[in-house]
């Protein structure tokens, strides 16, 4: 970890300070998977540009590029929430797809999630956009990229990030419980052949982005996916979640 960071203190400009994946905390349960990339082609040439954007003064975020593999560990996941970059705004990114540091001001997207959890099933609108709350309870909320750069969006993407995401979702599907992986929009689409449907239950919606959130052919509003998530896990024999 990085020295001396905490979360609950970090200013509203926290930003990547090391690009030593050793001070990037995660579960012991991921440490195998962690290595292996780290120690691949795609891992040391990530390393490689991200130290190299710091060295030049980039301003990359989040502070903790691992954070959902710090907060969630493998034996944990039941649920895997897909997103696609990280925040680009400071203060923004907490390291959890969707998730905003609390204080910070809701995202769209995120602001037609919470809409669409209470539709579906009445939760009362949360104090602050922060999904730590989840994550905590075994919702692995995973970005396929894992930095970006100030008012950058998309600005690592194709750097090596993919692979260890990737490796990420076969681990979440090849081991551990039956799981639901939510997959809404085409990015996130994408990565279904990596998910072994014969044992895990994938809902697929448009991304809550507001350009497509009520658009066809499957609207991200009135899904119902909060829902449904908690009946397949009931149905599993696992508790829902208190989303």
């Amino acid at each position: 970890m990085q020295a001396g960071f905490d979360w609950a203190d970090a200013p509203a400009d926290a930003c990547l300070r090391s690009a030593n994946p050793a001070d990037w905390p995660a579960q012991p349960g991921w440490a195998d998977l962690l290595a292996h990339f780290w120690a691949s082609p795609e891992g040391r040439g990530l390393q490689d540009f991200l130290s190299g954007r710091l060295q030049q003064g980039a301003v990359v975020y989040p502070p903790q590029p691992l954070r959902a593999l710090d907060l969630t560990a493998p034996d944990a996941v039941r649920v895997v929430i897909l997103g696609q970059d990280p925040y680009h705004g400071p203060g923004q990114a907490e390291g959890l797809a969707f998730s905003v540091a609390p204080g910070v001001k809701v995202p769209p997207s995120l602001r037609n999630m919470l809409q669409e959890l209470q539709r579906d099933l009445g939760v009362p609108a949360p104090t602050d956009g922060s999904l730590v709350r989840w994550a905590r309870q075994g919702v692995l909320l995973l970005n396929t990229g894992l930095t970006v750069e100030d008012g950058q969006p998309a600005s690592h993407a194709g750097r090596g990030w993919e692979a260890l995401t990737d490796a990420v979702i076969r681990r979440c599907s090849d081991t551990g419980g039956p799981k639901v992986f939510l997959l809404w929009g085409a990015h996130a689409q994408k990565k279904s052949p990596l998910i072994d449907t014969r044992r895990h239950h994938v809902l697929s919606a448009n991304h809550p982005s507001p350009l497509s959130a009520r658009r066809g052919p499957v609207p991200f509003i009135g899904c119902g996916h909060f829902g449904a998530t908690n009946a397949w896990l009931a149905g599993q024999g696992l508790p829902p979640v208190a989303w």
